[in-house]
């Protein structure tokens, strides 16, 4: 039998604790996401991979707000978050920091997520776009790389909260030592 563990099993770190400690050198840009409901998943996400920080740029929407807390569920009250207008000036301070921006998108020169590993930078920034548009072509035009997700199925993209999920994941195992 392989019982499910109880919440208080999980030997989770305090809130306190968990502002604290030593973050992943990973930072996440979220480029005018409109869902209030994505951008706490965003926020949620971050918690779980212990990400530095957030950005929320151009029309995305800042905490508090009650759609953003249905999903973040307190996530807000944990990861460090900053709202700027211009996503194009904060990549610019960004990469004046040695900071490594990355878009994730499809576009004509990408680097397949399997193999962000290999991408040279000790801190690394993250920039996910509207659900309909994408991230905008001006931060494309900035970035050091482009990363995609590869895909097999009839579908052109994956939910923008989903696709930080695999993204998060694929960057923390560097971390992890996984």
């Amino acid at each position: 039998m392989n019982r499910k563990l109880k919440l208080w099993e999980l030997e989770r770190v305090s809130e306190e604790d968990f502002r604290a400690q030593q973050k992943f050198p990973l930072i996440v840009l979220l480029d005018d996401i409109r869902s209030l409901n994505n951008i706490g998943s965003f926020f949620r996400t971050a918690d779980a991979f212990n990400v530095e920080k957030i950005y929320l740029c151009g029309i995305t929407a800042n905490p508090p707000h009650r759609d953003i807390q249905k999903t973040a569920l307190g996530a807000t009250e944990t990861v460090a978050w900053e709202y700027r207008k211009s996503i194009t000036e904060l990549v610019t301070e960004l990469k004046e920091q040695g900071v490594v921006v990355c878009t994730i998108e499809q576009a004509e020169k990408t680097v397949h997520l399997q193999h962000a590993g290999d991408l040279s930078g000790e801190r690394f920034a993250l920039v996910f776009g509207n659900e309909v548009d994408g991230v905008n072509q001006a931060v494309i035009d900035m970035t050091d790389h482009v990363i995609e997700i590869p895909q097999f199925g009839t579908k052109h993209s994956l939910n923008v909260s989903v696709c930080a999920g695999v993204v998060l994941w694929e960057f923390g195992k560097k971390y992890f030592g996984a």
